[in-house]
């Protein structure tokens, strides 16, 4: 009988999760747009809307690289006005 090995890919140790407030209500292609677009920095690992709190936006990112205040300021750059909420 054969095994699989599959590769689990770790996060580094040095990877941060915040919550960020949303203030504007976006519509399920302005946050998809969002996402993606944070996203091709490869400085953030990941970024997701809470399913049921379509305002709140989790952001994995790099701290040795980013800060909290470098991830708001990018999602502000998308014409959004959002909070830092605080680490998961």
């Amino acid at each position: 009988m054969e095994q699989a090995i599959n590769r689990v890919e770790a996060e580094p140790e040095h990877t941060v999760e915040v919550v960020v407030h949303i203030s504007e209500t976006l519509e399920e292609q302005q946050r998809n747009n969002m996402v993606v677009a944070l996203e091709n920095d490869d400085r953030i690992f990941s970024v997701e809307f809470c399913p049921s709190r379509c305002h709140l936006m989790l952001v994995k990112y790099d701290r040795d690289q980013y800060s909290s205040t470098d991830v708001l300021s990018c999602i502000t750059g998308q014409n959004v006005t959002a909070k830092l909420i605080g680490p998961v």
